[in-house]
């Protein structure tokens, strides 16, 4: 990872899951090497919390927005504390 260590949650809407968008978050976080995770909500958008730096955030959220299914209608975006603690990135289970 580049540059200052940022996290940031974000919240997909529009034809998110059931496309291969957590699969596609999560290999696209490993190679670039950002850590945080992936889950698909109740409602059909789907959360997700990336660390790493700027570029590298950059970097995945374009992967996943390649996905030839994927069509992201809405996002919202926060920025949280860095963790620490965290490593590697996973894909979370349902709700």
């Amino acid at each position: 990872m580049e540059g200052k260590i940022i996290r940031r949650r974000f919240s997909f809407s529009g034809a998110v899951q059931g496309v291969g968008f957590r699969w596609r978050a999560r290999h696209a976080a490993e190679r670039y090497g950002a850590t945080g995770w992936v889950r698909n909500e109740r409602d059909g958008s789907v959360t997700m919390e990336l660390q790493g730096s700027e570029e590298t955030i950059e970097r995945v959220l374009d992967a996943v927005e390649r996905g030839a299914y994927i069509h992201i209608d809405g996002m919202d975006m926060c920025s949280l504390p860095v963790d620490t603690d965290e490593r590697g990135f996973s894909t979370r289970g349902d709700w």
